[in-house]
């Protein structure tokens, strides 16, 4: 199809201290053309993030941005580590191959929850992770409306469900 481009995801900003991991599903074009997460002016990501940790990560500069997410425990990968796409809509993506994620979960000993922004990175995700945890310890698996403008929920009733999250940082 005219318009497709093979989509890849960003390198996970998460490590050691990381207690919520939160999964997008594919970085849209605008993050994509600025090279980093969550770059749509209307995405509402770093004010819910920010929210959750009492910090205004929107004002901020993206590397401050991503220091402060991680100096509080909150890790960011996306479920997709490619894709072929036309735009930036979930819906829109083509022939999904799914990111490593049991693989950097591993990685992470103080992890807490996986939270997946949106459904589509719920549904990839949980698919993804599904027998991870054979030994128990498995982390919180947490659903949350998507940051998208596309996601037409208000803003106080995202937050609130965000809110979930806060008890994993503490």
């Amino acid at each position: 199809m005219t318009g497709e481009t093979r989509a890849r995801h960003f390198p996970p900003v998460a490590g050691p201290g990381t207690r919520v991991l939160i999964l997008g599903s594919l970085p849209g074009l605008a993050s994509l053309s600025a090279g980093q997460y969550y770059a749509h002016p209307r995405n509402a990501f770093w004010r819910l993030a920010g929210g959750l940790i009492g910090v205004d990560l929107a004002d901020l500069p993206y590397p401050d941005r991503l220091r402060a997410a991680q100096a509080a425990g909150i890790g960011l990968w996306d479920v997709v580590g490619s894709a072929t796409r036309r735009g930036s809509l979930d819906q829109a993506i083509r022939d999904p191959e799914l990111a490593d994620l049991a693989g950097l979960v591993m990685t992470l000993p103080r992890l807490r929850a996986i939270a997946f922004n949106g459904a589509t990175a719920a549904r990839h995700g949980r698919a993804r992770l599904a027998g991870s945890w054979m030994g128990g310890g498995a982390p919180d698996l947490i659903d949350l409306p998507s940051s998208s403008p596309a996601h037409t929920m208000p803003f106080a009733e995202k937050a609130r469900r965000w809110d979930v999250l806060r008890r994993h940082l503490d």
